[in-house]
């Protein structure tokens, strides 16, 4: 069976993912889609606006066959840690096809900015660097110098879009892996990914629909009628996170002082003051998230960085971690063609399949063979995933649930078809 991977976050799954999903299927001509989905924190560094579990649920209804979750640290983690963690999740499994949305549907250009980046990444780091000191942003130092130094050979404007850059990341990732996985690109239908407006076909893009939801006004028509129904319930429910929670979670670990801070991930020496002296002002995540960002730091940095201390990421483990890759594949739900894909792939799969965290050590020791540095980074990166759902259903108001660690009852879900 032919099997076309796709890199998610369904947040939540709407018409331009429903799209993708058909149009990935054709593309390859395959028979299963696999998606590779973030968990309870996202990319960048926000909570999920639904529970991996309830997003499974939709992704299944809605046609996806298999959905592995990625594990925490490469889910909320930048753009290149986001794309390796996720290819390689795809590679171990043995998919044949990965299939990604881009601004422009140019793969030849995407592939040729991929590998000028790979060649010149030494220079590309120098001059953004030199560009960062007179005040410009990440993004658009490492556009610039890329257009200066590619002189016309790669489209530098290429790196000024969200699908294109997370594109051009997982085609490096296939590059550094060696991957035997064929890449496909499919254009972005409707609205942009910022775009608060609904665009062509009836697509608006999840900002904008979370927008809309925060602001109560109707999405109806703008998600498939699955992912509308579970939406409404989880919100009327009290189930999605809570922002004055999450500030006020955050301040409580931000209080304990300066000290606590410094041996966190991504809190770079000075940092800790900056985000001392914010909390002690902020009202509101918005503040908090204001008073933090410079033009060193980014919006989407500063999120991130908020999420690891909410989880309290240790800066030494985090490094190794990401370095070692993903050492699990962690499956939260299929479709009947999804578990007569699994079925055939089980056994040539190159991580251990964890479907029951009641059993995932005694099948890590076996695959690990014994208690190795490699079972001990698995063991600690599944802590981690469990630690950031025990901390997601603190953000949730209407959390009425007997335990927080959900990861060691909840069960794949299962649907037909």
């Amino acid at each position: 069976m032919r099997a076309v991977g796709l890199i998610t976050e369904y947040n939540p799954f709407h018409n331009g993912h429903l799209h993708h999903l058909r149009a990935s299927r054709e593309a390859a001509g395959a028979e299963v889609a696999v998606a590779v989905m973030s968990g309870h924190f996202l990319q960048r560094g926000e909570p999920a606006l639904l529970d991996k579990w309830r997003r499974t649920e939709i992704a299944l209804r809605c046609g996806v066959d298999l959905v592995l979750e990625l594990p925490f640290v490469f889910a909320c983690a930048s753009a290149p840690d986001f794309a390796r963690g996720a290819v390689a999740c795809l590679d171990a499994l043995g998919v044949e096809a990965l299939c990604f949305g881009s601004e422009g549907g140019d793969l030849e250009g995407l592939q040729r900015c991929a590998a000028f980046l790979d060649e010149r990444a030494a220079d590309i780091e120098t001059g953004s660097a030199a560009l960062l000191r007179q005040g410009l942003s990440f993004p658009a130092a490492r556009t610039r110098v890329v257009a200066q130094l590619a002189d016309g050979a790669v489209d530098g404007e290429l790196l000024a879009t969200p699908n294109n850059i997370l594109g051009i990341a997982y085609l490096r990732a296939l590059r550094s892996l060696g991957s035997a996985i064929t890449p496909l690109t499919i254009p972005r239908l409707g609205a942009g990914y910022h775009d608060l407006t609904v665009g062509a076909g009836n697509i608006a893009s999840a900002t904008g629909i979370r927008r809309r939801l925060a602001d109560g006004e109707a999405v109806t028509g703008l998600l498939p009628a699955a992912a509308e129904e579970s939406v409404r319930q989880t919100l009327a429910a009290g189930l999605s996170p809570d922002y004055d929670l999450l500030h006020r979670l955050l301040l409580a670990r931000l209080f304990q002082g300066r000290d606590a801070l410094r041996s966190l991930h991504q809190v770079e020496h000075g940092l800790e003051g900056r985000l001392f002296k914010a909390a002690m002002a902020s009202r509101s995540w918005e503040d908090l998230v204001q008073g933090v960002k410079s033009r060193q730091f980014t919006r989407t940095r500063i999120q991130r960085l908020l999420i690891y201390l909410l989880n309290a990421v240790p800066a030494d483990e985090a490094a190794g971690l990401l370095a070692g890759g993903p050492r699990y594949l962690r499956l939260l739900g299929s479709s009947e063609r999804g578990r007569r894909y699994l079925a055939t792939v089980r056994r040539r799969a190159r991580l251990p399949l964890l479907a029951n965290l009641s059993r995932a050590r005694a099948q890590m020791l076996r695959h690990y063979g014994g208690e190795t540095e490699a079972f001990r980074q698995a063991r600690s990166m599944l802590d981690l995933d469990v630690r950031a759902t025990c901390n997601y259903t603190l953000l949730l108001p209407g959390w009425q649930g007997e335990r927080r660690d959900r990861d060691y009852f909840e069960t794949a879900r299962q649907t037909e078809g």
